[in-house]
């Protein structure tokens, strides 16, 4: 953890223990003696993340809240269910994990990027990049609703403390701030980077790192004052940044690169020049295991599964798709068993058993499928993109 997020953590601390020797069980003895002594009231502190962002339930592991069957009461009861958006089908594809069939084809806007829980996690936003539009889906019936005009909604996510849903305008190089219902907008950030597309929040969710794949660049944004703070370059020719990811002690970013074939790990707080790991050719989506231990990439250009274990610092497995593929976005079932990947190129999704990396099941689905998503997850709100949950 960063120095200054543990001095936050101390003081937080400090301050519990203060207000816990002032409970209501002190003798008259106790009283009389507290009286005649002063008392040193607990000074305000300034909040440790985001103003009105729900509390990191452990701050040493972001995703303590995703854990096997943790599931919020909003979602129980919602129907388990692979969602896929095939970008050349303008449809997406349900699939029931149990029988690895498509139950249903939902007809959608032109171009479907990614399938997005919103952060209440109550409704699937089905990003219609260039329908310029986003569909609703009610993951509790399964019924898409009336779609709601957004421009350019290549993906979306979702401000920690619940306000605000960010677009990623990729072709309009902005960041959007909406309302998080309404999808009004709030402010439209220029950008000077191009293909702005993927991103996550720090520990603290007062910034947030975002990828822009065509330029090869990275930004950091203020959270709060909607904001670029910080642009960089990343060092490699023709680098295309892809998916990105925090670290469970949030020290870390993670993002994956297609064109440099690896993951840049940078540390946020100080924006500097990150270090390179590579894991495969074609380095695209990254998705953390259920008890945080570990880190699954998806290699695109090569067809396999690289694991990054975070404590050891390195890559220990890759798994290889028999017969090839190209495996891209997706998300962990909710019992941590199986890892959901769309086959970009194949027109197919990929089960994938997250402790063998035997392949399970390979379902055919529609043309050019992209950010599925697996609904539902562990998690008491969404970050947005294929389910980043906290």
């Amino acid at each position: 953890m960063h120095p200054s997020t543990v001095t936050r953590v101390l003081i937080a601390g400090a301050a519990l223990a203060v207000l816990a020797g002032c409970s209501s069980g002190t003798s008259h003895k106790d009283e009389d003696t507290a009286s005649k002594a002063p008392v040193r009231r607990a000074q305000p502190q300034a909040p440790q993340g985001l103003p009105g962002m729900p509390p990191v339930l452990d701050p040493k592991d972001v995703y303590a809240a995703d854990r096997p069957g943790q599931l919020s009461p909003v979602v129980k009861g919602f129907r388990s269910r692979i969602y896929v958006p095939n970008t050349n089908s303008d449809t997406v594809s349900v699939i029931d994990p149990q029988t690895y069939k498509v139950v249903e084809t939902i007809r959608v806007g032109r171009q479907p990027q990614h399938v997005v829980p919103s952060w209440d996690l109550k409704t699937l936003w089905v990003n219609n990049d260039l329908g310029n539009s986003l569909t609703p889906i009610d993951p509790r019936t399964g019924e898409a609703g009336k779609p709601v005009a957004v421009h350019d909604p290549y993906n979306l996510y979702f401000t920690p403390d619940g306000k605000y849903a960010v677009v990623m305008a990729s072709k309009d190089r902005q960041l959007v701030f909406r309302d998080a219902h309404t999808m009004k907008v709030k402010k439209a950030v220029p950008v000077s980077c191009y293909g702005v597309n993927h991103a996550d929040f720090s520990l603290d969710g007062r910034y947030f790192i975002v990828s822009c794949e065509f330029s090869g660049e990275l930004l950091k944004v203020d959270t709060e004052k909607m904001k670029v703070i910080g642009q960089q370059k990343l060092p490699h020719r023709g680098a295309m940044p892809q998916d990105v990811k925090v670290s469970p002690d949030g020290e870390k970013f993670y993002i994956a690169d297609m064109v440099a074939d690896g993951m840049w790990i940078l540390d946020g707080d100080t924006f500097a020049k990150p270090s390179f790991l590579p894991t495969g050719k074609g380095a695209h989506g990254l998705y953390v295991s259920r008890d945080s231990r570990e880190m699954y990439i998806s290699n695109r250009g090569e067809g396999t599964v690289s694991v990054f274990d975070f404590k050891e610092n390195r890559l220990t497995k890759k798994w290889r798709l028999p017969g090839g593929g190209s495996p891209d976005m997706g998300g962990v079932s909710a019992d941590g068993k199986v890892l959901w990947l769309s086959g970009r190129y194949n027109s197919a999704v990929y089960a994938i058993d997250t402790e063998t990396g035997r392949e399970l099941a390979r379902i055919r689905v529609g043309s050019g499928p992209h950010g599925l998503a697996v609904y539902p997850q562990p998690g008491r709100y969404s970050l947005g993109h294929t389910g980043v949950f906290r």
